[in-house]
């Protein structure tokens, strides 16, 4: 450190020297010190050695009244930082080559031109622009924004786990309307019309006279139809195991409908919606099993039988008293509802006789008397003691709200 009043006073020549010495001293190590030289003036340029131990100096001016900060000297990596507050004068402009020491923080200011000018990007040579990625960002990209940067598309590479370097290049021409980009296979893109591709599958389902699915077909909650009208709509259980199969066949066979899936055993539902029927034309059949009721009533008074749940009923208890015998849809549906002129319906109901035998005296469709025709002639007058007494009834609807009735009685015993 030195530092000198910069005043030579009148003394001896040995003194004098002295003085003259320490002076050139201080102009020589530029009035480093730790606090403003006392002989400074407007002007005077002095260096701040405050922070000498942490290898930094400091180039300050004083203006008469402060000292201004012009520049930190970092003497371990023996660089000098101008700072703010001194550069902003500087004029770029006159550095035809500039060049920057570090990375530019554009410290959340735009890099704009004037006058409507381009803002070029040119790498020498061979180099190229390149969007570096980061870890929390992921690959390099770039984002294109709306006119008022409200918000923007961003175009991004990769991630690292691809190992992907391999160069896209654009078509020479924009193409013509409804063509799509396709690629040579080594990034050369050019435009081409879809029903012109190769290799490419399914290209529009009209033109494909052999679409093949290459997995299940996921519908998505949709029907099939013919873009107006549904023709098929599908429903699905997130649990399920088992699926229905169709199969086409050969010459002098049938196609088949099954039910097919993880389990061993697997019904086959045709449920009509509302009181709808399932309809077959000319049919086998070659195994059907009727749904039967088992009740613990007592037959006795009116007992209703409801055809759309159950073709037999089978009581459990014995009857307790001569029984009307009703026979209807259900509680909500009138048998004339749930049948068409010319159709007929059989059921059957078992009732259980103990020591007083009952019998079925009177017969109802829809809550209104109907006469049946008994085999053998007669109607029943009687139970059978002790024995399961089984009535069998064959309805047919002969017109709106008419019935013919046919019946037996028969002892099981």
């Amino acid at each position: 450190m030195a530092q000198h009043d910069m005043n030579i006073a009148n003394q001896s020549f040995p003194s004098f020297r002295t003085d003259l010495n320490n002076a050139l001293a201080a102009i020589n190590s530029m009035h480093s010190g730790t606090s403003r030289p006392s002989s400074a003036t407007t002007g005077t340029l002095w260096l701040d050695t405050t922070n000498s131990g942490s290898n930094s100096l400091e180039i300050k001016f004083f203006d008469g009244s402060d000292d201004i900060s012009v520049a930190t000297i970092d003497t371990s990596a023996n660089t000098i930082n101008f700072l703010d507050s001194v550069v902003t004068g500087i004029n770029i402009l006159t550095d035809t080559s500039p060049q920057l020491g570090g990375n530019l923080d554009v410290n959340g200011n735009d890099i704009v031109s004037a006058s409507n000018g381009d803002v070029d990007l040119d790498p020498n040579g061979s180099g190229v622009v390149v969007f570096k990625g980061n870890s929390t960002k992921g690959a390099g990209q770039f984002k294109l924004n709306c006119e008022q940067n409200s918000h923007g598309i961003t175009i991004k590479g990769p991630p690292h786990s691809a190992a992907a370097s391999y160069t896209l290049t654009l078509p020479n021409t924009d193409g013509d309307a409804d063509q799509v980009l396709k690629t040579d296979g080594s990034g050369v893109l050019s435009f081409s019309s879809v029903s012109a591709l190769s290799g490419s599958g399914i290209q529009n389902v009209v033109e494909d006279t052999t679409p093949q699915l290459g997995g299940q077909l996921d519908v998505n909650g949709n029907a099939i139809g013919d873009g107006t009208l549904e023709l098929l709509k599908f429903s699905e259980t997130a649990s399920a195991v088992n699926e229905l199969t169709i199969t086409n066949a050969a010459t002098g066979n049938g196609p088949s409908i099954s039910s097919t899936g993880d389990d061993s055993n697997v019904d086959l539902s045709l449920t009509p919606k509302g009181i709808g029927r399932v309809v077959l034309g000319a049919a086998k059949i070659e195994q059907i099993a009727e749904k039967v009721t088992n009740g613990a009533t007592a037959f006795t008074g009116t007992i209703n039988f409801d055809v759309m749940t159950q073709a037999v009923f089978r009581a459990t208890s014995n009857a307790s008293g001569n029984w009307t015998l009703n026979i209807r849809g259900d509680s909500s549906n009138s048998l004339d509802s749930i049948m068409d002129t010319g159709e007929s319906i059989s059921i059957v109901t078992i009732v259980p006789q103990g020591g007083s035998a009952y019998y079925n005296s009177a017969v109802q469709i829809d809550g209104s008397s109907v006469t049946p025709k008994y085999q053998g002639g007669s109607a029943p007058s009687s139970g059978n003691a002790s024995s399961d007494d089984v009535y069998t009834y064959t309805i047919i609807k002969t017109g709106s709200a008419s019935f013919a009735v046919y019946a037996s009685q028969s002892q099981f015993a």
